[in-house]
């Protein structure tokens, strides 16, 4: 590893942009728009593997800077994802938006390039509560309450994180690198870390968060919150937990867990959001089987993830921009009206369901193959049925409820219904050929994981395997067509639990609190002011009789005293010269008398 004290952070320049978007109007604002994230993204690519931006603060070295295998292909995406979210986002005219998009990208990659935990920490809470501002500019009720969710959840997450942190510095002796930990032995700072991790990772039951605040969003902001703060979580287990064997069974029920959910979900983004889940526990169980292929595949499936799943989230927020609704029972029949955004939206659907030719396919088999390399055949087996429940609902039930089956458009969303503005579209179009160019061209993405590849997916025993599962699900969707017809009900997840016991605190607060209170302010207002009262006007009338006698007394003595010896002057100047001579002398006999006196 090489050492510098100098390295431009590419997080420096997304911060710089930000500060420079409100200044800009029109063309010159969409230039920067597309030329800030492109150089940031230039400059990751420029980046050699060493060690950077190492200052001295206080008694700890900061280090701003670790670039290596693992951090670039994160660093890379993160970047080419900002990229296209921000021509996606062109046409947004409110400045802030923009910026907390940057910024909150800015912190996803300092978490990416941080050499130690004090950094990651400060990145980390950017992330935070930057990101909570691309749910609250959706300016509606759902979005604010949503918003104060999100944030909430994520400081609880913080505390947990610096807690931890502070646990293992004074364990350590003041150790606060980032990397490895003693996975086979964890203490609690290890355990309080690592729950900071998961929680961003929305691993149940920590989860709830994600589909409440996602699908509240704006929506361009919803297609960064996708990528970025649970894939930097996904960064932070393969950094520090690979191989922590409690994460195998985590990242398979999470991949389980977000199929149930998005099946029985009636809206587009809410369903989307909820099998983010579902593939993040891939790359979570990935992290728990610990192997260089399984960490491989988790590198491979987050790179994947984030293109198709933003493709996915362009594709149904343009429908919600366009018409304004995002729920099945709302929607049905577009293909005549949206037929490059079906088409699009439908390559993310391929790619999410792991079909061949397609992203997902080169990415999700890794750790599959993973699992049974190492002989953990439960997990290879239900991590398939995960894959055959994605291509269920995301392959299947998003674009056909949206773009075909019962028409359920009310006139005014079906007038509304177009194709969205240039911008999104070429978004879409640069998205999806990257969804098919990984899928066809393996190397491309293979060549940037953190270790040597030595895996083919293009074996015909697993391309004929995964079309067999492909197209029994298919069959299946279409037997069960009417029960699967989506329902406008709500399903109760883990955020029941802080909702209700909000309501409960608000009912607690509101009552016995409330009511203690009233009593011990009528109280003090009884007692206590009365006493001060008292008090109080004791002191005034000792300060107008007794201060206020003596010092108006003192004053007027003096101004008599004034008086008369301004009567006592005559304007002969001789005469005021013998005067005061006269009374020098008599001071100084005085003196003399009782100095004699004392002697």
């Amino acid at each position: 590893m090489t050492m510098s004290e100098i390295w431009f952070h590419p997080s420096l320049i997304l911060l710089l942009g930000a500060v420079l978007v409100p200044l800009l109007r029109g063309t010159a604002r969409n230039v920067l728009l597309l030329a800030v994230p492109t150089l940031a993204f230039f400059l990751v690519m420029s980046s050699q593997p060493g060690v950077y931006g190492v200052v001295r603060f206080l008694d700890w070295d900061l280090t701003f800077g670790r670039v290596d295998r693992l951090s670039q292909v994160f660093g890379y995406i993160m970047t080419l994802m900002c990229i296209l979210g921000s021509l996606y986002a062109l046409h947004v005219k409110n400045p802030l938006e923009h910026v907390a998009a940057w910024t909150y990208v800015a912190g996803s990659l300092g978490v990416i390039y941080a050499g130690d935990f004090l950094v990651l920490l400060l990145f980390w809470e950017m992330m935070a509560f930057s990101s909570v501002f691309l749910i609250w500019l959706r300016r509606d009720r759902e979005s604010v309450g949503a918003g104060y969710r999100y944030l909430l959840v994520h400081v609880a997450g913080g505390v947990l994180l610096l807690s931890g942190i502070l646990l293992r510095y004074q364990a350590t002796g003041g150790d606060l690198s980032f990397g490895q930990l003693d996975v086979s032995h964890p203490d609690l700072s290890t355990w309080l870390i690592l729950a900071g991790f998961i929680l961003n990772a929305a691993v149940p039951p920590l989860h709830a968060w994600l589909p409440d605040a996602y699908s509240a969003a704006t929506v361009t902001g919803s297609i960064f919150l996708c990528a970025f703060t649970t894939k930097t979580a996904v960064y932070a287990l393969c950094r520090g937990f690979a191989g922590m064997e409690i994460l195998l069974v985590l990242g398979t029920v999470m991949a389980l867990y977000g199929v149930v959910y998005a099946v029985l979900e009636n809206d587009a983004r809410r369903l989307l959001a909820y099998h983010i889940i579902s593939q993040v526990g891939y790359m979570v169980a990935g992290v728990g089987l610990g192997s260089q292929m399984a960490i491989n595949g988790v590198c491979a499936h987050a790179f994947a993830h984030i293109l198709y799943k933003g493709l996915l989230f362009m594709g149904t927020g343009s429908v919600l921009h366009m018409t304004g609704k995002s729920k099945f029972t709302e929607l049905g029949g577009l293909y005549r009206k949206m037929p490059w955004t079906f088409i699009f939206t439908l390559i993310g659907g391929l790619s999410i369901s792991a079909f061949p030719l397609f992203s997902g396919f080169v990415s999700k088999s890794m750790i599959v193959a993973a699992g049974f390399e190492q002989h953990q055949l439960w997990v290879g087996f239900l991590l398939m049925v995960a894959s055959a429940g994605t291509f269920l609902h995301t392959g299947l039930k998003v674009p056909y409820f949206i773009w075909f089956g019962r028409n359920n458009c009310s006139t005014e969303t079906w007038e509304r219904a177009a194709e969205p503005p240039w911008n999104m579209g070429a978004a879409m179009t640069v998205t999806a050929l990257l969804c098919i160019g990984i899928g066809c061209y393996t190397p491309y993405l293979y060549t940037m994981l953190p270790f040597p590849v030595e895996y083919q997916p293009y074996t015909a025993y697993h391309v004929t395997e995964t079309l067999q599962i492909l197209l029994f699900t298919g069959a299946g969707f279409f037997l069960f067509l009417k029960k699967l017809e989506p329902q406008p009900t709500i399903s109760l997840d883990m955020d029941w639990f802080y909702r209700m016991g909000g309501r409960h605190v608000a009912r607690f607060a509101r009552g016995p609190v409330q009511t203690a209170d009233s009593f011990v302010g009528e109280l003090y207002r009884r007692c206590g002011m009365a006493w001060m009262m008292v008090s109080a006007r004791g002191s005034a009338r000792f300060d107008r009789q007794a201060i206020d006698g003596v010092v108006d007394g003192l004053a007027l003595a003096v101004r008599s005293l004034g008086s008369k010896l301004r009567h006592a002057q005559t304007r002969q100047v001789q005469v005021n010269i013998v005067s005061t001579v006269a009374v020098i002398v008599l001071l100084l006999l005085l003196y003399v008398l009782a100095d004699v006196l004392v002697r």
